[in-house]
C-alpha cells in the first residue's frame, strides 16, 4: 500500500488507533523495541489529556455487551504538566506521527491545552474531544453546533497544527455539528465516539459501572458508525477519520467507501494487540482486488 497524506502528515497506510484504546508506553515496556520496529498503526493518537490530573471513575469500569464493550474509565491522566514531563518524551520515540487528544470543561481549558501543545515539535496534530459538558453552559460541547463553533473560534488562531474535532454520536444531527466545525476552522473530523449505555448489577439491580453510565464500543456500533460517516461525508469536504467496531480489513474498507479518509481501530486492540497491522494488511489486499473506493 502506497503512503498517503492526511492534513499534511505523511502516513504509511490509513490505519490508526482510537484515542485511549492502545497504551503505547505500556506496550513498549511489554514488547521492548520490537514494538518500535513493527508499530501497528500509521499514526498514534494519545489518551485524552486534561489540564488537571484525573483519577478517572471508580471501579468497576468495564462491562461486556453482546458484540462489544462498555467502559466507564473516566479519562484518567497525569494532566498537562505531567504529560509534558513524563509521557510526551516517551511517545516522541514512536516511529510514527503523534496526535494528541485533548479535552477541557471550558473553552479556556481547551485553549490552554492547544497553546501548550502548539509549541511542541513532537506533536503532529491535535484531536479535540468535544464529548464533555461545558461547565459554564451545561451543554455537551459536541452536541451543539454553536458550542463547537465558539470553541473553534477561540482555539483555531492559537495554533498552525491540524485540529481534528472528534464528534460524539449522542446527538440528534451529527451532520449539523460537523458542518459547524468545518466552517469554524476544523482541519479534519473523527467519528464516531462511543455511544452512551448502562448496565445493571444482576443481583442488586443497581448500575454496575462506577460512573453509572459508560461508552459502548465494538462491533455493536459498526452500523451506526457507517451511517454517521456517510452522513457527514455528504455535507463536509475536510478529511474524515472513521471508527466504530472495526475488526477486519473489510470493516475498514466499508468506512472508506462510506467517506472516511483514515480508519481508527479501538476495541479490537484489546482482543488483539497487533490488530492495527493485521487490519492494514487485510485492507491493502482488498484494495488491490476490489473495485475503486469512492472518492468524495
Amino acid at each position: 500500500m502506497s503512503s498517503l497524506h492526511f492534513c499534511g502528515i505523511e502516513l504509511e497506510h490509513p490505519i490508526i488507533n482510537g484515542s485511549g484504546t492502545f497504551d503505547a508506553i505500556a506496550a513498549h515496556r511489554a514488547f521492548g523495541d520490537a514494538l518500535l520496529q513493527r508499530f501497528p498503526f500509521a499514526a498514534f493518537v494519545s489518551k485524552t489529556v486534561t489540564v488537571q490530573p484525573r483519577q478517572g471513575n471508580p471501579p468497576p469500569r468495564l462491562w461486556e455487551v453482546p458484540a462489544g464493550l462498555m467502559n466507564s474509565i473516566g479519562l484518567p491522566n497525569k494532566g498537562l504538566e505531567g504529560y509534558l514531563a513524563d509521557d510526551l518524551p516517551r511517545l516522541a520515540q514512536l516511529p510514527v506521527p503523534l496526535i494528541v487528544n485533548v479535552m477541557g470543561f471550558t473553552r479556556e481549558q481547551v485553549a490552554e491545552l492547544v497553546t501548550a501543545f502548539s509549541a511542541r515539535q513532537e506533536v503532529a496534530a491535535l484531536e479535540l474531544n468535544v464529548s464533555c459538558p461545558n461547565v459554564e453552559t451545561g451543554l455537551v460541547i459536541g452536541a451543539d453546533p454553536d458550542e463547537v463553533a465558539a470553541l473553534l473560534a477561540l482555539v483555531r488562531p492559537l495554533t498552525d497544527k491540524p485540529l481534528i474535532v472528534k464528534l460524539t454520536p449522542n446527538v440528534s444531527d451529527v451532520a449539523a455539528v460537523a458542518s459547524a466545525a468545518e466552517q469554524a476552522g476544523a482541519t479534519a473530523l473523527s467519528l464516531i465516539n462511543t455511544l452512551r449505555g448502562m448496565a445493571l448489577d444482576p443481583k442488586t439491580g443497581s448500575p454496575w459501572l462506577g460512573g453509572t453510565t459508560g461508552g459502548v464500543s465494538g462491533p455493536a456500533v459498526r452500523a451506526i458508525a457507517l451511517a454517521h460517516v456517510q452522513a457527514v461525508s455528504q455535507v463536509t469536504k475536510i478529511p474524515l477519520i472513521g471508527m466504530g467496531g472495526v475488526q477486519s480489513g473489510r470493516d475498514a474498507l466499508d468506512l472508506l467507501r462510506a467517506g472516511a479518509d483514515l480508519v481508527a481501530v479501538g476495541t479490537e486492540s484489546f482482543r488483539d494487540p497487533v490488530a492495527g497491522s493485521r487490519i492494514a494488511a487485510e485492507l491493502a489486499a482488498l484494495l488491490q482486488t476490489s473495485e475503486a473506493v469512492k472518492v468524495r
